[in-house]
């Protein structure tokens, strides 16, 4: 305590550090481009790319091609205007070079370079720059081609003209850091996803993709699409496996005070799915933003408008029955946002001159005024398209209004079943409670088998752990219609547990815990079974995975004992270890294999998996939900087709199966 209070008494303005030049970039990487894992590692090719398609934006880049090379170096190339190289008389050095070596330097800041721009912040050159080991710029301008050499964002030489050319485009080639990043391998289909998404966003535009990581299997594809995001809804049901309920993908385009507003969608047969894939200024927004806003607005008011003209329509032609004795006819009051977007495919992209994002890596759009020009827009032309196509918008309505005496007869037979399996306090009888009631400090374990379910209460903490015991395999959601999933026997008793509601209903402020874990068998049937509430809590109560409070338990594979020695291991790599650690001096090791939870004893339970101090936990998180929500469809849906072609493509990637 001494010393912290020396330290406290000798804080001083020397102590106070400015961060020169890109040092607050490498000092804390994760502020620009969210992490030093993969996603952060691909996130310095989409800067780059991003740049050369904001050049197909400004209608100067018509190709762009990006190569994996050997050593995971990238490379990208456009045939843009190429960055310019003329010297910048406000900071004294080529403009190029500032691009690549001050944050905040571009020409997105009302310079008349862009009109739109996906790169916003102007800090993406820089920031590639800065978290490279090494970076290479190559800029032809139709008479000389400049090049300049930055090792981890300093320079030693100025931009120099190294040879003659006709042509103009900017090459981009650099290593990333291995000193930043916790891996520096790149996966090609990662990139190869986010440019395919790049091409169907920018109609016309080429994107080729090549992995020369190989010299014997080396990758190439080329991507370019004139139907735009038609062809990506297209693209994307075909993908799914999905069957559509209308032929037709209806389309929607306009400008309004500068904001040019693209929305395309189709609906399919799925349950309990909506998906919307946002992007503004070709940056995918996938927390959405204004621009999805405007448009579900749109999409209720003209879905409800045509559903009310209908009936009224639909009540003149026909002969009025006479009102039961003390009933009165409800009249039409429209259906909820939630019933007419049930299994909507849709892309709402917006281009505008400045984007407000929250946070460099561009989650979430929050420029108030694209919600009225989108809802302007998607209103207008929606409604013009169901006039003209009425036997469509039927098909739209009468899907909502499917959805609508679902959702509906569901709440009526929860609210039935509630005594029924309820004990007298309004919470499960299988659920072990515990005392504290700050849902800051508490969680619950839910968990399959009363066997498992008996060892975990005796060895929980009981002051802040809750204990959730689950018998036999859960419903499927995704095969499942909102009504089913609320009379469920087995899902039932979590809702109430958690105490937030489901679907419409959902209120994260009611949510009894702050940590939800799931704790099933670390085998093929535990996973099974994991997937299965994770389906649920993504398709009914998802704003507890967005928020960060759901978790998967680790349970140990092995225990490796010598005597009183004794090691849990996670996985095989880690038995081989304790096993050649406990049998160094010859002596006999004993290794059991646990096939279930239930074979733990409460005491082993709490050491491996419950103990706050010892335990290993897998936070559960959605950084695309659009993605998220496609990969639950192909593994959870009835389509076969789809799941063995994802399963084909990334068996490789499974580890820990109980085979």
């Amino acid at each position: 305590m001494a010393e912290d209070e020396k330290v406290l008494d000798n804080y001083g303005a020397d102590d106070i550090v400015a961060l020169k030049g890109l040092e607050p970039v490498r000092k804390r990487p994760g502020m620009y481009i969210g992490s030093t894992g993969e996603s952060g590692l691909h996130h310095l090719v989409y800067e780059i790319v991003d740049n050369s398609v904001d050049e197909a934006l400004a209608g100067y880049c018509t190709e762009i091609d990006v190569s994996i090379l050997p050593d995971n170096v990238i490379r990208v190339i456009d045939n843009g205007r190429g960055i310019p190289t003329g010297i910048n008389h406000t900071e004294g050095i080529s403009a190029a070079t500032l691009v690549f070596t001050v944050l905040h330097a571009g020409g997105k800041f009302g310079g008349g370079g862009y009109k739109v721009s996906g790169g916003l912040h102007g800090v993406g050159a820089s920031v590639v720059n800065a978290l490279s080991e090494w970076l290479e710029v190559e800029i032809h301008d139709g008479k000389n081609v400049h090049f300049q050499h930055f090792d981890r964002g300093e320079y030693s030489e100025p931009i120099k003209v190294v040879r003659d050319t006709d042509h103009t485009g900017t090459q981009v080639t650099f290593k990333p850091d291995g000193e930043i990043f916790h891996s520096t391998v790149f996966s090609y289909e990662t990139l190869n996803e986010r440019m395919r998404e790049k091409a169907f966003l920018n109609g016309g535009l080429k994107i080729t993709l090549h992995d020369l990581r190989d010299e014997n299997n080396i990758v190439e594809e080329s991507m370019q699409y004139d139907g735009g995001i038609r062809s990506y809804i297209e693209w994307l049901n075909k993908k799914r496996g999905a069957e559509v309920l209308h032929p037709d993908i209806i389309y929607l385009n306009g400008t309004v005070d500068g904001i040019l507003v693209e929305a395309a969608f189709q609906y399919t047969t799925d349950f309990n799915s909506e998906v919307f894939r946002s992007f503004a200024n070709d940056i995918h927004t996938g927390e959405g933003g204004m621009h999805e806003l405007g448009f579900k607005r749109a999409l209720s008011k003209v879905v409800n408008d045509f559903a009310k003209t209908y009936k009224e329509n639909d009540k003149s032609k026909t002969k009025k029955k006479p009102a039961k004795k003390g009933e009165e006819e409800k009249p039409f009051t429209g259906y909820s946002g939630e019933a007419i977007r049930e299994a909507i495919n849709a892309i709402i992209s917006v281009k505008l001159p400045e984007c407000e994002f929250e946070g460099q890596t561009k989650g979430k759009l929050g420029n108030p005024e694209v919600q009225p020009a989108v809802y302007k827009i998607a209103t207008e032309q929606l409604t013009y398209y169901f006039e003209e196509h009425p036997e469509t918008a039927q098909i739209i309505v009468n899907k909502a209004a499917n959805s609508q005496a679902a959702r509906d007869a569901a709440k009526k037979a929860m609210e039935a079943k509630r005594k029924s399996i309820m004990d007298s306090n309004g919470l499960p009888g299988k659920l072990a409670d515990c005392s504290e009631s700050d849902p800051t400090h508490t969680e619950i374990y839910i968990v399959e088998g009363d066997s498992a379910g008996g060892s975990a209460k005796e060895g929980r903490d009981r002051r802040f752990q809750a204990i959730l015991a689950l018998w036999g395999k859960m419903l499927n959601v995704e095969k499942a219609r909102v009504d089913k999933v609320y009379n469920n026997e087995k899902l039932l008793p979590v809702v109430k547990a958690l105490g937030t509601g489901i679907a419409d209903e959902f209120d994260i402020t009611k949510l009894r815990y702050g940590r939800v874990i799931i704790m099933a068998d670390a085998d093929v049937d535990g996973l099974h079974i994991r997937t299965l509430m994770l389906t649920f809590f993504f398709r009914f109560m998802r704003p507890l995975i967005e928020q960060g409070h759901v978790y998967c338990a680790q349970p140990p594979l092995f225990k490796v004992a010598k005597g009183k020695q004794v090691r849990y291991a996670f996985s095989d790599e880690e038995r081989d270890t304790y096993i050649a650690e406990l049998g160094g001096d010859g002596g006999k090791v004993d290794v059991q294999r646990y096939k279930g939870l239930g074979e733990m004893d409460p005491i082993q339970l709490w050491e491996t998996t419950m103990n706050p101090k010892t335990r290993t936990m897998l936070r559960v998180s959605v950084e695309d939900a659009a993605k998220a929500d496609e990969i639950l469809t192909i593994l959870m849906g009835d389509k076969v087709e789809p799941r063995r072609e994802f399963i084909e493509a990334n068996a490789k990637l499974a580890e820990n199966l109980d085979i």
